[in-house]
């Protein structure tokens, strides 16, 4: 059974740093894509950054290139996301994802992900 857990949220003041770490279990972790997700209050989940099995390839949405970071450590299961100069609007839950298909690719799309943790709430005060 698999299953996400992620860490690291809380209330930061706007430029602040936050983070998150997603550790899974469950499946040979090294063997699939990771992404991150956030879901502001009355929006739909929206793609933040996925990186591919190895971490050899890295996708980032416009509005974080430059601010956040993503990487992995295979041998700890776990997936990172380094969010600095962090603003009000980057407010919303975030989400760990775990890949459907062994070595596949990344993807933008919720629905190319088979596994979600539970969330963790980042919260950016102006």
């Amino acid at each position: 059974q698999v299953q996400l857990a992620e860490f690291g949220g809380g209330l930061v003041q706007a430029g602040g740093s936050l983070r998150l770490s997603c550790r899974a279990s469950g499946r040979t972790f090294s063997n699939y894509a990771m992404g991150w997700f956030r879901q502001a209050p009355g929006k739909e989940r929206e793609f933040v950054a996925h990186i591919n099995w190895s971490g050899g390839s890295i996708q980032y949405t416009d509005s974080v290139k430059g601010r956040f970071t993503i990487s992995r450590d295979n041998a700890k299961n776990t997936v990172y996301l380094q969010m600095n100069s962090l603003k009000p609007e980057d407010t919303a839950i975030y989400y760990c994802a775990q890949g459907r298909v062994i070595f596949g690719p990344v993807s933008v799309l919720t629905t190319s992900y088979g596994y979600w943790g539970q969330g963790t709430q980042v919260t950016v005060s102006s």
